[in-house]
């Protein structure tokens, strides 16, 4: 890693500007879910102990470069106060008048909160005025904020050219896990890949069949997968006009010695609800009137025996229909599975997305895995391969 962290860094009686992800869920004027603002207390917590002086920058919602007062950081102050144990102080602006006077007013272990980034058009811009305009606040940069490091923002690219920068404690952690399992991976490596739509998932199968050594694939675009191999898949959701793509993702995984697999029996219904009547067959035979929503247990047991197999795990997406039982067995089973054997020290176990963290929370393994990513696109961009302006501006 050619980064650094904040170990690495001098905060004695400095300004940190410290770059976080407080994109939480709000309600009626107060904020409904804190796990965003708990996750950045540890590099607060961090820079304090060393002297520093610490001023948030962060944004919230898409306001488009307009100052939009719904869309005020201002709302998550009680939240970070709880988080943090300590007054948080607050500016108007988070450049200009406003933020030099409040960083101004600062003694060391204070912490600042400034107001929403994109509430200028420079920030998405990645504006080098703005970057200046950030920069000249304070005397660090600090990135916690992996979740929003696929967008070369000015203030999570921008800002980081301009002084001493490091990664956060979330940062770091995300990286290291993310290290773990795609850039120095204990081989066999397998990946999980699920979901609706094989054509969301272009670029991210393209990078994994060259990268891993399994390839499980699930959710409505295993479907797409059966279909290009010449089995009806019914009334099932498949891209259908996605099967020629889906070919070349199988050649391409053969001649890179990557083993894809995909269901072998699957649970089918006529309706798509909680507790709908449903019957286990094989992959192939599908009624014509019925649908694939899940995944069937010889295909788990199957799966199972890769994860046993395999020393590194990544997971995107579930199995099957999750969200409504019975459909939700297939994920709930194989997400047991890897948390055995992540628990046993066998597995190491990387998962991340929007469904994959609702699935696994709902499998109650959450907790089990060796690490989770709540970085929605950043999470995906990495598994695609694809450089993170964020991260790279760190190096």
């Amino acid at each position: 890693m050619s980064w650094k962290t904040i170990d690495d860094m001098d905060f004695n009686g400095k300004v940190a500007l410290v770059r976080v992800d407080i994109n939480v869920p709000v309600e009626a004027g107060r904020v409904t879910d804190a796990t965003r603002i708990e996750k950045i207390v540890p590099t607060v917590k961090a820079i304090q102990e060393k002297g520093g002086k610490v001023v948030l920058l962060a944004h919230f919602g898409r306001p488009k470069g307009q100052v939009v007062p719904e869309m005020s950081l201002r709302v998550t102050l009680p939240a970070l106060e709880a988080a943090l144990g300590q007054k948080v102080s607050f500016a108007e602006d988070c450049i200009g008048g406003p933020a030099k006077k409040a960083v101004a007013a600062m003694a060391p272990g204070d912490v600042l909160l400034l107001e929403n980034t994109r509430f200028h058009a420079g920030e998405e811009k990645n504006d080098p005025a703005m970057a200046a305009s950030l920069a000249a606040l304070g005397q660090v940069y600090v990135n916690d904020a992996f979740s929003a490091a696929h967008r070369a923002h000015a203030s999570t690219e921008g800002i980081a050219h301009l002084m001493a920068s490091c990664a956060g404690r979330l940062m770091e952690a995300e990286l290291k896990a993310l290290d773990a399992a795609l850039g120095d991976p204990m081989r066999p490596v397998v990946a999980v890949v699920g979901g609706a739509k094989v054509s969301t998932k272009l670029d991210l199968l393209g990078n994994l069949v060259e990268k891993v050594n399994h390839l499980v694939i699930g959710g409505g675009m295993a479907n797409t997968f059966l279909v290009a191999q010449g089995i009806e898949v019914g009334a099932s959701l498949a891209e259908r006009d996605m099967a020629d793509t889906a070919r070349a993702i199988l050649a391409k995984a053969e001649e890179a010695n990557c083993a894809i697999h995909l269901p072998t029996d699957v649970v089918v219904a006529r309706e798509f609800k909680a507790g709908a009547a449903n019957q286990t067959v094989a992959a192939g035979a599908c009624p014509a009137d019925a649908m694939i929503l899940d995944a069937g247990p010889a295909t788990v047991t199957a799966i199972a025996d890769v994860f046993t197999a395999c020393r590194t795990l990544i997971w995107n997406g579930p199995l099957g229909a999750f969200e409504i039982e019975p459909f939700d067995a297939a994920t709930n089973a194989a997400a047991a599975k890897a948390a055995e054997l992540t628990k046993a020290g066998h597995l190491t176990s990387v998962a991340g997305g929007g469904d994959t963290v609702a699935a696994l929370n709902k499998a109650g393994v959450a907790g089990d895995f060796s690490y989770i990513s709540t970085a929605g696109g950043a999470f995906l961009e990495w598994m695609e391969g694809k450089t993170l302006p964020g991260v790279a501006a760190l190096g």
